[in-house]
């Protein structure tokens, strides 16, 4: 099956406590979002990779992509509102039937084992995220105060969010929720089943100063 993937990056470096976008902070000497493109396409060299960018910078990636002589083959899609309308705008974009990744562009060490996990499992089943288990107790609130909760009967959630064409974009067809904080979320809503595969813990989402202590660790770790 035809594969896709495509990549959201709308982050405003709010939580970074910095003006430039998290998905343009350099590290290892390249913008993160390049590195996250990289995954993918040293996955499978063949796929199409869309890029969801907020219109305001496009050309300032694309004049990054220039400096830095980054040749990945991607297509750039200007982004909507929220999340869930830049992914509608890169479905769109899409006409053959096949198989769709969605990713944050943040998430630069997704591991080609948890890429290749949920593109087979989505062939089989229509759907696949990957997920990690808790490894910390947790606890939730009520009006009453807060409460332990059996950590074994939850996990971790990530992306890339893997899915057959035809079911994502009849999904997304569907009106705008704030209750739908993933893809995955979106797909439920409409009935289907949602299947899990194994993630890897390095695939964390980069969005405060101490995910970029993590981040270099991780790349000397990759460079030894």
């Amino acid at each position: 099956m035809k594969k896709y993937t495509i990549i959201v990056a709308g982050g405003k470096g709010e939580r970074m406590l910095t003006e430039l976008p998290k998905q343009f902070i350099c590290i290892g000497g390249k913008p993160l979002l390049m590195l996250t493109l990289t995954a993918f396409y040293q996955y499978d060299s063949a796929m199409e990779i869309i890029l969801v960018l907020p219109v305001d910078q496009i050309e300032y990636w694309q004049g990054l992509c220039q400096n830095y002589s980054f040749t990945v083959a991607h297509r750039i899609v200007a982004g909507g509102e929220t999340r869930f309308h830049s992914v509608s705008k890169g479905l769109a974009t899409i006409k053959e039937s096949g198989l769709v990744a969605i990713h944050d562009g943040v998430r630069p060490f997704v591991s080609n084992e948890t890429i290749s996990r949920c593109f087979d499992m989505a062939k089989e089943k229509g759907s696949a995220i990957p997920s990690i288990e808790i490894v910390d107790s947790i606890r939730y609130f009520d009006k009453n105060g807060n409460n332990s909760v059996d950590r074994t009967k939850h996990c971790l959630i990530q992306t890339p969010q893997v899915f057959q064409t035809s079911i994502i974009k009849k999904a997304f067809k569907q009106a705008y929720s704030p209750l739908f904080t993933d893809d995955a979320s979106v797909v439920e809503a409409m009935g289907e089943k949602i299947y899990l595969v194994d993630g890897n813990r390095e695939n964390i989402k980069i969005t405060t100063p101490f995910d970029l202590v993590l981040a270099e660790s991780f790349l000397s770790n990759q460079a030894r």
